[in-house]
């Protein structure tokens, strides 16, 4: 768990997240997102929101963990949402995630 979001934390010091629901949805529709996360806690409308439109521009999506949790690990306050723009990164973490019982959601 605790190598899961350290690896959130360097993907964020690379460069290579973005977080905030517009700087997402604008990763979406570009095609420059390659994995969305989106906290357990966040409202159903937006889980709805982004596992909409994940599922129309074909982007993987990962509900879990707590908006907390997700800001500590890329160094914000809160975060709610955010997205990895590296491959590399998404497929590492997304491997990853299968393994914890704190993802509720993979897609």
């Amino acid at each position: 768990m605790n190598n899961l979001l350290s690896r959130l934390g360097l993907a964020m010091r690379a460069g290579k997240v973005v977080s905030g629901d517009e700087l997402v949805l604008k990763a979406i529709r570009s095609s420059e997102a390659k994995l969305v996360i989106v906290a357990g806690d966040a409202s159903p409308n937006t889980q709805k929101k982004f596992r909409d439109k994940c599922a129309t521009y074909k982007v993987p999506l990962v509900i879990g963990f707590d908006r907390e949790r997700l800001g500590t690990s890329v160094g914000r306050p809160e975060r709610v949402v955010i997205a990895l723009t590296d491959q590399g990164f998404a497929d590492m973490i997304r491997k990853q995630m299968g393994t914890t019982s704190e993802v509720e959601y993979i897609e």
